[in-house]
């Protein structure tokens, strides 16, 4: 069994890739986590990069009744899959794949930037603000923010102001 670290590593892996998906970070994320599962097997690496084809193809807007639900069953899958490849590695192996899983997910966070995809609804009353989507002050995080399929927005009365997107303060 995995020390709690190791576990919530692999659950930031999976989450990792889901958060990369359809986002200028994709092709390096897909790279490099085909290199972590492969471990210099070229057959696994490519088998790797399938089953990562098939999680960017699932997760395209529209390709899902429910795109929230399959993004959850993915970061899932996902996590599990990091998970298996670290409880199956000795310590000097599981300790180079954890530090390589750990700069894969800097390099999420450098380059995926912020992402809400199926987001609920964003209601706003009595001079109260609301957004569902993303919202960036003081210049968010770096690289690009996308929003799709947000919900919807409402606001009601006087000075209140809902968003169903993207704000930038």
């Amino acid at each position: 069994m995995l020390v709690e670290a190791l576990t919530a590593l692999a659950a930031a892996g999976g989450g990792a890739v889901v958060q990369a998906a359809g986002t200028d970070a994709w092709n390096g994320l897909r790279r490099r986590v085909g290199e972590i599962f492969g471990r210099g097997d070229a057959a696994r690496v490519q088998a790797e990069l399938s089953r990562l084809d098939h999680t960017a193809q699932v997760l395209v807007p529209g390709a899902s009744v429910d795109v929230a639900a399959e993004r959850l069953r993915q970061e899932g899958v996902w996590a599990g899959r990091f998970e298996a490849l670290l409880e199956g590695l000795d310590g000097p192996g599981r300790e180079r794949a954890a530090e390589e899983l750990r700069e894969l997910l800097a390099f999420v966070a450098a380059s995926a930037g912020d992402a809400a995809v199926a987001t609920g609804r964003a209601v706003a009353r009595d001079g109260g603000s609301a957004v569902t989507g993303i919202k960036n002050t003081a210049g968010g995080r770096p690289g690009p923010t996308r929003a799709v399929h947000t919900g919807d927005a409402d606001a009601t009365g006087a000075g209140s102001s809902a968003v169903s997107g993207i704000v930038n303060e």
